[in-house]
């Protein structure tokens, strides 16, 4: 299979550093489909459609400060090779401007780390694929996640050459039935959700990518997530992560026993995010850096 490539600068919008390796572990969406990561490189393959056609590409690092973008397959036209580059911008998050958050840890003994490039969460090509996996994530074991996302992606999402297949439209989840959220999905619950989110999202009268406009508050952001069946306060709190709004701690059953085991002792999440209040509207990124930063290996020295 022929392939295509090019390079990504890695650096954000405020001209900071981009950690890629930090970037493709951020968190575990990367290991949800269509991502497939190779955390030995590490390497982030990735199905997306882009001009009514679904393409698969693979990131990984490449000359010295960028990101190599391989698509596999016939190489893309111009028009489809500059959408492919635009939506990997936007899971790199290559468009936040973390250098404020970079000046405030630069002297802090727990974090300061961080500022050589870590901090950016690697993002689906659309708010609304996000949207459907933060539900999925929500109130289950991590394999019943992997397991709901995989059945969507594999029954309704286009298929790219090579075989893989990008995650569903709106409109391909509104249009499938009651019975196949039930029976295929196994989504429980969630079903009538995705469903309304997705019907809503087609017809028009719910615009989920306008979301990423810089322009609305947190507060109106958030309160449009709240909005959303199936999404409560802890969906919100992750997904406005994803969205570039860093205020609102993750606290979920997977972070508060993390925090404690780290801190020596368990906390309430009013301790919790007592002590994170010193970031300000870096909060809750403060707190997830602090308790992934085992996630990936570190060079010999640091400390």
């Amino acid at each position: 299979m022929s392939k295509w490539s090019t390079e990504i600068p890695l650096v954000g919008t405020g001209g900071e550093p981009v950690d890629l390796g930090r970037t493709l572990l951020s968190h575990g969406f990367v290991e949800l489909p269509p991502m497939r990561l190779d955390e030995d490189l590490p390497a982030l393959e990735l199905t997306l459609a882009v001009n009514s056609t679904a393409r698969t590409a693979e990131i990984r690092a490449g000359k010295r400060g960028h990101a190599r973008v391989t698509v596999l397959g016939r190489a893309p036209s111009a028009r489809t090779a500059g959408a492919l580059v635009a939506r990997i911008r936007h899971v790199l998050a290559l468009d936040e401007d973390l250098s404020d958050f970079y000046a405030l840890v630069t002297d802090d003994p727990a974090l300061s780390w961080a500022a050589a490039g870590a901090g950016r969460m690697i993002r689906s090509p659309s708010v609304f694929e996000d949207v459907v996996k933060t539900i999925c994530t929500t109130n289950c074991a991590w394999s019943a996640t992997q397991r709901m996302v995989a059945a969507l992606v594999t029954n309704l999402g286009p298929a790219a050459p090579g075989g893989r297949h990008a995650f569903p439209t709106p409109e391909t989840m509104a249009e499938a039935d009651e019975r196949f959220y039930k029976d295929v999905v196994r989504s429980g619950y969630r079903g009538p959700y995705f469903r309304a989110i997705a019907t809503d999202v087609a017809e028009g009268r719910l615009d989920l990518e306008a979301l990423l406009d810089p322009e609305l508050p947190d507060d109106e952001v958030a309160a449009r997530l709240l909005a959303l069946p199936g999404v409560g306060p802890y969906a919100t709190a992750q997904m406005l992560m994803l969205l570039g709004r860093y205020s609102r701690l993750i606290l979920d059953s997977w972070s508060r026993p993390k925090y404690a085991r780290l801190n020596g002792r368990k906390a309430s999440d009013k301790t919790i995010e007592r002590r994170f209040r010193r970031y300000r509207r870096y909060a809750g990124l403060a707190f997830w850096l602090y308790v992934t930063r085992d996630w990936v290996a570190e060079p010999a020295g640091i400390k």
